[in-house]
């Protein structure tokens, strides 16, 4: 595991269309890229979740791509929690 790809000074989006067979890396990088993905997750109001094993996993591989077979099962359980966040999001939208 590279060490300089782990902690919070890396970051990782993930994008899933239905219509494709695996999420895909939208974008990566370290230091300052990172701050800008993590910001415009933010600004988008989308939900991040941190997990170092899986970032450092997932920085191996090149925007565009969709993610191997291997981290199926991980990144499965990253869309459960987002999914379980989003609804709470749109709960507190209609009250």
């Amino acid at each position: 595991m590279n060490p300089n790809r782990t902690k919070r000074n890396y970051a990782v989006a993930l994008a899933y269309a239905p219509d494709e067979d695996a999420p895909r890396i939208l974008a990566s990088g370290p230091g300052e890229i990172a701050k800008r993905i993590i910001s415009l997750a933010k600004e988008q109001g989308i939900p991040i979740r941190r997990d170092d094993t899986l970032v450092s996993i997932l920085s191996q591989f090149e925007a565009g791509e969709q993610i191997p077979e291997t981290c199926y099962r991980a990144v499965a359980e990253i869309l459960a929690f987002l999914f379980r966040v989003d609804s709470k999001f749109a709960n507190r939208a209609k009250a």
